[in-house]
């Protein structure tokens, strides 16, 4: 009986702690951007557990150009380059008590996009206070996903007359920025959904275990 009622709360836990990971990623916005482009992007860093968080490390992908940070207080940059001096790796370690738990924090910098259309995904490792490290560096539907910029040229526009203005030019512009938001409130939306599946899976999970602990339950009492 007390076998059982260890399994029945580890369940519950490992079901907890999944859902909430599930949640609650270590992210790299935007989620589109156009070839050869200076971007400006943001890690968002959220604390999964009761200990703080003091450090992150971000991979910079392959044909990405790293250039420079914004500074935040309390918070030590470093960078890690190769013999060309490129930037391989950012990372930003907290010179107080760090992102405590309920709290995420947010770091910018700028960078320059590969200049073909293809994704780049964002390797990050999430360093808590107690010396666990949790690497964000899976596969898209992965417990522990990394993010995706897509690297894309917007649609272009139709061809404009010959005699076209200022107005039209404004209009073409405003309708790129549009495109652009489009496509990542539909990287966003496809974000969403995996994580709405993985919460989904683990619940079917839990129930079948819990229909397995009956079954067990009622064995043993004959």
């Amino acid at each position: 009986m007390k076998n059982i009622t260890k399994l029945l709360i580890s369940t519950f836990a490992a079901l907890l702690i999944f859902a909430g990971s599930a949640n609650a990623h270590v992210t790299v916005k935007p989620s589109s951007s156009a070839p050869e482009a200076w971007e400006t992007y943001s890690i968002k860093v959220p604390v999964e557990k009761e200990t703080p968080t003091t450090k992150v490390t971000l991979k910079v992908p392959e044909g990405v150009t790293f250039e420079s940070y914004e500074p935040v207080p309390g918070w030590k940059v470093t960078t890690e380059g190769d013999k060309d001096g490129r930037v391989k790796t950012v990372t930003w370690e907290a010179t107080g008590e760090g992102i405590s738990a309920g709290q995420f924090q947010q770091f910018s910098f700028i960078a320059q996009n590969p200049k073909e259309e293809t994704k780049v995904a964002w390797d990050a490792f999430q360093y808590y206070k107690d010396g666990e490290i949790v690497e964000w560096s899976g596969d898209e539907g992965s417990a522990l996903p990394h993010s995706v910029t897509q690297i894309s040229v917007a649609p272009k526009a139709d061809a404009e007359s010959p005699d076209h203005g200022h107005e039209d030019e404004a209009a073409t512009d405003d309708s790129k920025a549009t495109d652009n938001s489009k496509d990542t409130a539909t990287a966003d939306d496809k974000s969403n959904g995996n994580e709405t599946l993985i919460i989904t899976l683990s619940v079917i999970a839990l129930i079948l275990s819990l229909v397995a602990l009956i079954a067990a339950l009622r064995k043993n009492k004959r």
